[in-house]
């Protein structure tokens, strides 16, 4: 079912592009130098977030549900992946600094993201390869004074009760992060 919504106005675009470069260049990170390129990615989050509830990458199917998207909210968890690889992520809001100053030249860029069904599986199996192996997760974490919480999108790790509300390094809300050990 189609929902009614806005689009975003020049300065909600604006805005949020002027965010995310600001965000980026303090990460080390690097948005693309076609500003209109990035303007129409920009209305594109924004037209997602106004859609399900969060910023979806505008070059992916979301499922719409956000324990399921949670991978491709932007930044993507494989961002970092196909800017190293490649030069820029899969949409090329960012790329890399070689890419910046013009020494690497884009090209295509292949989808990391596996189908909702392949993910399952590969879910099931790692489970299933941790039992086997009698790794338990709950007999290492009890040694452990606190949790420790992994980034997903960028790696950042912490030892704290909870995870940050934002990550340090990119970003991203707590929702972000998996608990690690």
């Amino acid at each position: 079912m189609a929902q009614d919504f806005v689009e975003p106005t020049g300065e909600e675009v604006d805005k949020l592009c002027s965010r995310l470069d600001k965000d980026a260049r303090q990460g080390g990170y690097n948005l693309n130098p076609d500003a209109d390129f990035v303007k129409g990615l920009v209305k594109g989050l924004l037209i997602n977030e106004r859609r399900y509830g969060y910023r979806s990458c505008p070059c992916r199917l979301a499922f719409g549900d956000k324990s399921e998207d949670l991978d491709v909210i932007c930044p993507c968890d494989y961002r970092d992946a196909d800017v190293t690889e490649f030069g820029a992520c899969y949409c090329a809001l960012y790329v890399s600094k070689a890419a910046l100053l013009g020494k690497q030249e884009l090209s295509s860029i292949p989808e990391r993201r596996l189908p909702l069904e392949e993910r399952e599986k590969l879910r099931q199996k790692q489970k299933a390869s941790a039992e086997a192996l009698g790794f338990d997760i709950a007999k290492v974490a009890l040694k452990l004074s606190v949790p420790v919480w992994r980034c997903t999108v960028c790696g950042y790790l912490c030892a704290r009760e909870g995870p940050p509300e934002v990550c340090p390094i990119c970003k991203v809300g707590k929702e972000r992060f998996e608990r690690f050990i």
